[in-house]
């Protein structure tokens, strides 16, 4: 299936898996919950980011933080929510969010793309295996306004925050 592009509309039927942030422990960790993203989404701006692989390098270092760092700047153009997903579970996930210091309250959830693969299915997949690829959609009120896949799995250009910011 071909990637979502700008003017398409966002599909029926999208679920992550998720293991909602409650504490700060990245030890303990709740029962993964599924996620009917296709419903959460109506009537929402939500900007969904697409990574490798938690707690790797580029993830690590250059993509996530940006977010975590934005996350006011995202929400004064109108963002509702930011969704990561990854192929990795949903513990690693609350986890990672947690090492990052993502708070329950934050507008950012940590998704595991493991439910309709998403990824694989309407995005870009990484081609390494079972990985995601890493980039970023924007999703207005079910419609996409923005979809942009980075060249190498290596950079964070078009689906880093700024690139999305510019384009709010």
């Amino acid at each position: 299936m071909a990637p979502l592009k700008a003017g398409d509309s966002f599909p029926d039927g999208v679920k992550f898996e998720w293991a909602p942030i409650t504490d700060e422990d990245p030890t303990a960790c709740g029962l993964p919950q599924e996620y009917d993203a296709s419903k959460e989404f109506k009537g929402k701006k939500v900007v969904i980011v697409s990574v490798p692989g938690a707690f790797t390098p580029g993830c690590q270092a250059r993509h996530l933080p940006p977010y975590i760092q934005k996350v006011e700047d995202l929400k004064s153009k109108g963002v509702d929510l930011v969704v990561v997903i990854a192929s990795n579970d949903a513990w690693v996930m609350n986890a990672w969010g947690k090492v990052n210091q993502i708070k329950g309250d934050t507008p950012i959830l940590m998704m595991s793309d493991t439910k309709t693969f998403f990824s694989k299915n309407y995005g870009w997949a990484a081609g390494m295996g079972d990985r995601n690829g890493r980039w970023a959609m924007v999703i207005d009120d079910g419609k996409v306004v923005y979809a942009e896949n980075e060249s190498s799995p290596g950079q964070v250009t078009v689906s880093g925050a700024e690139a999305v910011l510019s384009k709010l």
